[in-house]
């Protein structure tokens, strides 16, 4: 069964716009990038379309790629003071230390919760709250199942570990070139972001597996999953991309920011 996460994804945004009337002051969110790719591009341009729609205005601050990290993290602070949320939209450039620039995103202008399981949670980092609103939707159970995460990143793979760890689940995490593919096959719960284009195949995955792709690459020019799209007759359920996890992680950063600028 595939997830349509559209449909999701209206239904967040309809609250946001109201509670962003009720606020009755421009909301304002500031993507931060550096050199974007083209999967960058798209998405932002996306953020930036369903941000209009709500009420909220998104600021693209975009770097050139001879940008230091210094120069970064000083656009970031910056932004901060002006604007209700900031995001540093990744991937970035090798040279760029990506650590120092997520930390110099105060914790109460940041969207991503980029300090997701550290301390009380008050919101969910985006990709989390996709997988959550879908699990409560299709009645997904975590306890004790075997999840098996791809990628190892600070949008994706850290904090749905840790969210999947949350909910009682047993989970084992693969970064590129570790991957025991038998894994798979033992797998309740899949979790992808590592951006290789229809990596997983029908062939690699049990009879009933769910299936979250939150990865996302460009092939011939079309933004394409982790999954391949025939693995949706094996799969219990599926998050197809582009539909899936993509229109409600913008959704629910939106969401958020919201929260933020009411606090």
């Amino acid at each position: 069964m595939l997830v349509d996460g559209k449909a999701i994804a209206a239904e967040i945004l309809d609250q946001v716009k109201t509670d962003v009337e009720a606020i009755g002051r421009t909301v304002t969110l500031t993507a931060v990038t550096c050199a974007p790719n083209f999967e960058t591009k798209k998405y932002l341009e996306m953020k930036k379309k369903r941000a209009a729609s709500v009420g909220i205005t998104l600021q693209i601050v975009a770097l050139p790629v001879e940008t230091t990290t210094e120069e970064m993290t000083s656009a970031v602070y910056t932004s901060a003071q002006e604007t209700d949320g900031v995001v540093v939209q990744l991937p970035l450039p090798e040279h760029i230390d990506k650590e120092t620039v997520l930390r110099a995103v105060p914790v109460a202008k940041d969207p991503d919760v980029f300090g997701y399981g550290e301390k009380r949670d008050k919101v969910l980092p985006p990709v989390v709250g996709a997988i959550d609103e879908i699990s409560k939707l299709h009645e997904v159970e975590w306890t004790n199942k075997r999840v098996v995460i791809l990628g190892q990143g600070t949008l994706v793979g850290k904090p749905a570990a840790r969210y999947a760890r949350k909910r009682g689940a047993r989970v084992r995490v693969y970064e590129d070139g570790t991957l025991d593919q038998s894994s798979l096959k033992t797998a309740d719960i899949i979790i992808s972001g590592i951006g290789q284009p229809h990596f997983i195949k029908p062939d690699m995955i049990k009879e009933g597996v769910i299936l979250f792709d939150a990865g996302t690459s460009e092939d011939g020019g079309v933004l394409v999953g982790d999954v391949h799209p025939d693995a949706e007759s094996v799969a219990a359920l599926l998050t197809p991309v582009p539909g899936g996890i993509g229109p409600i992680t913008i959704a629910y950063l939106l969401k958020n920011v919201v929260q933020l600028a009411q606090a």
